[in-house]
């Protein structure tokens, strides 16, 4: 007998709702957000247990938990939702969407599969993302004082006259965030040398590192969070999910002429590219772009977005088309095990 187990997590405590195949609410409970407690309450419901949960910081914990002793375990990201809301109504709600097979967006786990690259590869773009936070409260702070700045102003030789250049007043402040900005700058230089050790340990990321514009770091982060290329049977289905896909509407489309016959009134409009993506993708993929346009123009593709700039295509959609053409190449490579051949993407 199927059983649809909906769990609502939190910090301290699970709300847990089991509802049967016919709909019927069987078991409400809540137990400790603590790993033996959750398994063993799971394992104590007969029949054969289907369990859902929603994404969150804790999500992943869970998902290696509950996999080996449950049929399914299914991750989603909802919508956020009007009216009554309590922790039993959630569960509740997950369990009956579960038995329903209601539409959601189901969230991709991978159980143990490059497990140190993608801890490497999180831990480097936090750390990154603290750098050029500290850089930028850096520059903030002489740009509020009129003080015109260039790049030599992180550079620990250099500081001592860009600070004289402050009012004593904020030259303290700006001595204590030069040591901050050293501080996280060191912490990212070891996180990038353990990405680029973990990288070089796995060859799914030396294979992908050989598309243009890619390299390790870039290779990594796709390896990381792509997991498994088979995800994705069309380049299309990639191209959306990094948000690379352009969105269009139309309303009130078809209309009768005076003969009977339908006709088409108005062409389907372009809105732009989708929201709904991982920002990282599509971070690695538009670098990409930009590394071959800048660095790359005897490319094949660097010269393909030269000609597509003389057709008369504008810079930005010229750069999308040249990432959507490397993620659409990263993907082949990646299914087919092939290194990248620049010959396919000749003139």
């Amino acid at each position: 007998m199927d059983r649809y187990i909906g769990i609502d997590v939190h910090q301290e405590s699970c709300t847990v709702a089991v509802m049967g195949p016919s709909g019927r609410r069987l078991q409400h409970h809540r137990v400790e957000t603590n790993g033996s407690t959750l398994v063993g309450f799971i394992k104590g419901v007969s029949g054969d247990k289907h369990v859902c949960f929603e994404e969150g910081t804790q999500s992943a914990w869970i998902y290696e938990l509950l996999e080996p002793v449950c049929s399914d375990v299914t991750v989603v990201q909802m919508d956020k939702r009007k009216g009554v809301k309590s922790d039993a109504a959630d569960a509740w709600e997950l369990a009956d969407l579960l038995r329903r097979g209601g539409k959601c967006r189901r969230i991709f786990k991978a159980k143990g599969q490059y497990t140190a690259l993608r801890q490497a590869v999180a831990t480097h773009r936090m750390a990154v993302q603290d750098m050029v936070r500290s850089k930028n409260r850096l520059k903030a702070l002489y740009r509020s004082r009129g003080v015109r700045t260039n790049a030599t102003i992180y550079d620990p030789e250099q500081r001592g006259s860009w600070l004289k250049k402050l009012p004593p007043a904020q030259r303290r402040g700006a001595v204590l965030q030069c040591a901050q900005l050293d501080g996280v700058t060191e912490t990212a230089r070891q996180a990038e040398d353990w990405l680029l050790e973990e990288a070089r340990r796995c060859a799914a990321v030396q294979l992908v590192a050989t598309a243009p514009g890619i390299g390790q770091i870039r290779g990594a982060q796709i390896v990381a969070t792509v997991v498994a290329p088979h995800r994705f049977r069309t380049k299309r289905q990639l191209w959306s999910y990094c948000g690379l896909a352009v969105v269009t509407e139309v309303t009130g489309e078809w209309t009768q002429s005076n003969q009977g016959r339908w006709e088409r009134r108005r062409q389907p409009q372009p809105r732009g590219l989708n929201r709904n993506r991982h920002p990282l993708l599509k971070e690695v993929f538009k670098g990409a772009a930009l590394t071959v346009v800048t660095l790359m123009p005897e490319h094949p593709l660097g010269q393909k977005y030269t000609q597509a700039l003389v057709g008369g295509m504008k810079p930005d959609l010229a750069r999308l088309t040249l990432a959507r053409r490397i993620s659409a190449a990263v993907l082949a490579m990646w299914k087919s095990k092939q290194p990248y051949d620049e010959k396919r993407h000749a003139m």
